[in-house]
């Protein structure tokens, strides 16, 4: 059954196939929302005039009794049913006769789908808001638990500088603050109700569009119909960017972690309960959390470029293959939530080497300290560079005494500020609204 369907008009069975695609599949992850939406149109339209207290009363007691179904894990959609919207009506009007048929009065499928991917998209990124917070704090407490413990730096991926498991930990707890600055922006966009845009252009009903804003919790809507519509498309491409930040963050740190974790490093190392073997080495541990993370993190961050294809040259107004915004976001963000799990369970299980820069590979690691040494007892620094170079190319150069302490300005290794990385989680966490 389709909710267009007219009499003497049948599509063909491949068509209908080819059109739906896997719409029912990800359908079934809005229809709590669809019923949320219908509950708030509908108290409206009693509001306004254009449904009676009878009808209201006989639709909403058909709706919370499919919103009952769904929460309880029972809810199916027919594959006589085109999608979640028609599935809904179509039960409706069976349990409670004619009044089911009131509730599409000044919707149209096209502000219902926008509508069910924005209350969808609220939900996740304030799950995805919090999954982050939590792996900030694993972060911030591993930071402050190793920020003693030395290692070295790198850049070039050659031995730079003096770093700390402090320092590293934070690093990656305040790129994840700024990557929430990404999908609070989004959030904003996400957090506004489209519902009453129809097909893009509005309706001749008296509808009140204040309303469902309020039913529904959305902060503000769009005003403008078309721009509502345009907002199908626009607001999954911006989640997505949102959510390709963060991936690459943790992308980052997993390729961190397997090179940490390999033997020729040895800085950290994770129970055999998170490691696989070989099937002909026996001494392997293999860190394939770490490498899954790092490749299903590097495939999120196609996501915006995928829906900016997806996108490119559509003009306003609604079109069919904007359906596949779903199946290219929905598992997106299941991937990233399920990424941010794991690192939260084997972060938590870390061990980390001390003793790290006893070995003497690590010698010259602290050639800087030495040079800003010799230019605190006030030798030039460019003279003080070319002595320690010199020592260093003679084979002549030793240091000892390092003092993290000595480390003294606002984040370096004697100076992480925990609580300024904190609050300014706090701060932008605040956002959400």
């Amino acid at each position: 059954m389709k909710l267009w369907e007219k009499e003497h008009t049948e599509t063909s069975q491949r068509t209908e196939q080819f059109t739906v695609g896997r719409d029912r599949e990800f359908d079934l992850m809005l229809a709590r929302y669809d019923v949320a939406g219908s509950l708030a149109h509908t108290e409206m339209l009693l509001e306004v005039g254009l449904m009676s207290a009878a009808d209201h009363a006989a639709v909403k007691t058909g709706l919370e009794g499919i919103m009952s179904e769904i929460e309880g894990g029972s809810f199916r959609i027919d594959e006589s049913s085109e999608d979640i919207h028609s599935q809904i009506e179509i039960m409706l009007t069976e349990r409670i006769g004619e009044a089911g048929k009131t509730i599409h009065s000044g919707r149209s499928r096209n502000d219902q789908v926008a509508l069910d991917i924005k209350l969808y998209l609220r939900d996740a990124s304030l799950a995805i808001r919090d999954e982050c917070g939590e792996f900030f704090e694993i972060l911030l407490t591993l930071s402050d638990q190793h920020k003693d413990v030395l290692m070295p730096g790198y850049t070039h991926l050659q031995v730079a500088m003096p770093s700390s498991f402090g320092l590293w930990f934070s690093a990656y707890a305040e790129c994840l603050a700024e990557d929430l600055e990404i999908l609070a922006a989004a959030f904003a966009v996400i957090n506004k109700n489209p519902l009453g845009s129809g097909a893009g252009f509005g309706s001749s009903f008296p509808l009140d569009r204040a309303t469902t804003t309020r039913l529904l919790g959305f902060r503000t809507m769009h005003y403008n119909s078309i721009a509502a519509q345009m907002s199908r498309g626009r607001t999954e491409k911006m989640t997505a960017m949102a959510l390709s930040c963060i991936a690459a963050t943790l992308g980052r740190l997993a390729m961190d972690v397997c090179l940490y974790n390999s033997q020729n490093f040895g800085f950290i190392s994770f129970p055999e309960t998170l490691t696989t073997g070989s099937s002909i080495m026996p001494h392997k541990k293999n860190p394939d959390i770490f490498e899954l993370v790092r490749g299903k993190c590097n495939r999120l961050q196609a996501l915006p470029n995928e829906l900016a294809l997806l996108l490119t040259n559509l003009s306003s107004g609604y079109h069919r293959e904007l359906q596949l915004t779903k199946e290219i976001l929905f598992p997106g963000i299941e991937t990233l939530r399920d990424c941010i799990d794991i690192l939260k369970i084997a972060l938590s299980q870390v061990t980390v080497n001390k003793a790290i820069l006893d070995d003497e590979r690590y010698r010259y690691i602290f050639s800087v300290e030495a040079v800003n040494k010799l230019v605190i007892a006030g030798v030039p620094f460019r003279d003080a560079y070319r002595q320690v170079g010199a020592d260093i190319a003679d084979g002549n150069f030793h240091y000892d005494g390092f003092e993290a302490a000595g480390h003294s300005h606002e984040g370096s290794i004697g100076n992480l500020c925990l609580q300024e990385i904190r609050a300014a989680w706090g701060e932008v966490a605040a956002k959400f609204v």
